[in-house]
């Protein structure tokens, strides 16, 4: 099966499949995926249309030369994927890409499964699907008969996060040290395309090995101050740090979302080391947990400090009010934070 994650590398444009359904939620894999497998697709058309007009594969033209139709699934209607499947007046075929399968209405789903089984000659097939229930049975369909399924799984754990990072500055022909990748999420968070843009700006911008060092300078102190550092001094019952590195964290540019779900993340995760095996090593429960052994051993040093079930609960309640506030329904991201810290200081000595 291809590798989502680097999709250049996986697919053979010798044998290319004329159907390919990709399937996940993650967008930028997505993307890439797609790309990839049209700039494949257009390749072989184009040597296709060489061939059939000379014989001689040595005179194949350029990639992209074929038709290349992007369409979503939620805005066509019925008879449009076979207008857009048919013959062109040159004859140099196309490529059809179909994003968001799992909108799809009734007939547009049974025009697809359709089109998917015929093969048509000079037409290949690009589907995307989220991969979940929605049109589920449509994803069946598309399996077997010659499809070629790339999957995008979500990139949720930590040390996935560290792999994301470590491919894409390997793309870039760079190397980063272990504390350089974990630098650079605190600095930029969890988006993937953020990411992405920021190992990007690295390689081009740097020099030499990517460390914790050279990041720091790069974000000029934005990975000191980001959001899991206000939310690792709250935990602590640090008022004053928390606020401090608060108020630097949005001077210098770090959203406010960001800071909010780093809050709910440490206080989700004093819930579930809190509820785990106190004996067990955090090696042993880092799978179980999705947590790197540091962060666990750094949780459960946070919860002897004087936490307790019902000051948790309360914290849980301050951050989930504190995500709301800051995605709309407040006046004012900063002040929803400062309620937000103050009140998960409070709960931490909470009876």
């Amino acid at each position: 099966m291809p590798d989502a994650r680097n999709p250049d590398a996986s697919l053979d444009a010798r044998t290319v499949p004329p159907v390919t359904v990709i399937v996940g939620e993650e967008d930028l894999l997505v993307e890439r995926a797609v790309r990839a497998v049209v700039t494949e697709a257009a390749t072989a058309l184009s040597a296709l249309s060489a061939l059939s007009a000379d014989g001689d594969a040595a005179a194949a033209g350029p990639a992209g030369s074929a038709d290349v139709h992007d369409v979503r699934a939620a805005d066509l209607s019925k008879g449009e994927l076979t207008a857009l499947a048919a013959p062109s007046l040159f004859g140099s075929g196309c490529v059809i890409v179909v994003r968001s399968a799992q909108d799809a209405v009734k007939d547009v789903a049974a025009e697809l499964t359709r089109h998917a089984s015929a093969h048509e000659p000079d037409v290949f097939m690009v589907i995307t699907h989220s991969g979940g229930n929605k049109n589920k049975a449509l994803l069946a369909s598309l399996s077997g008969n010659g499809v070629r399924r790339i999957d995008c799984p979500p990139v949720k754990r930590y040390g996935e996060r560290l792999d994301f990072l470590r491919a894409e500055f390997g793309r870039a022909g760079r190397k980063a040290d272990e504390a350089g990748l974990a630098a650079l999420l605190d600095a930029v968070g969890n988006d993937l395309r953020e990411l992405a843009a920021a190992c990007s700006q690295l390689a081009a911008d740097t020099t030499g090995l990517i460390s914790q060092q050279v990041v720091s300078r790069y974000y000029r102190g934005r990975a000191e101050a980001t959001g899991f550092t206000v939310a690792d001094r709250a935990i602590e019952g640090k008022l004053t740090e928390s606020l401090e590195q608060l108020r630097w964290a949005l001077s210098t540019g770090v959203s406010p979302v960001l800071i909010s779900s780093a809050l709910a993340q440490g206080v989700r995760a004093l819930g579930r080391v809190g509820s785990a095996s106190r004996t067990q090593r955090a090696e042993a429960l880092a799978g179980e947990l999705g947590m790197p052994p540091w962060k666990i051993e750094q949780v459960r040093r946070q919860l002897r400090s004087g936490w307790n079930a019902k000051g948790v609960a309360r914290a849980h309640a301050a951050a989930a009010q504190a995500d709301a506030d800051v995605k709309g329904e407040g006046a004012s991201a900063g002040y929803a934070l400062e309620r937000a810290i103050t009140e998960i200081v409070a709960s931490r000595s909470a009876g």
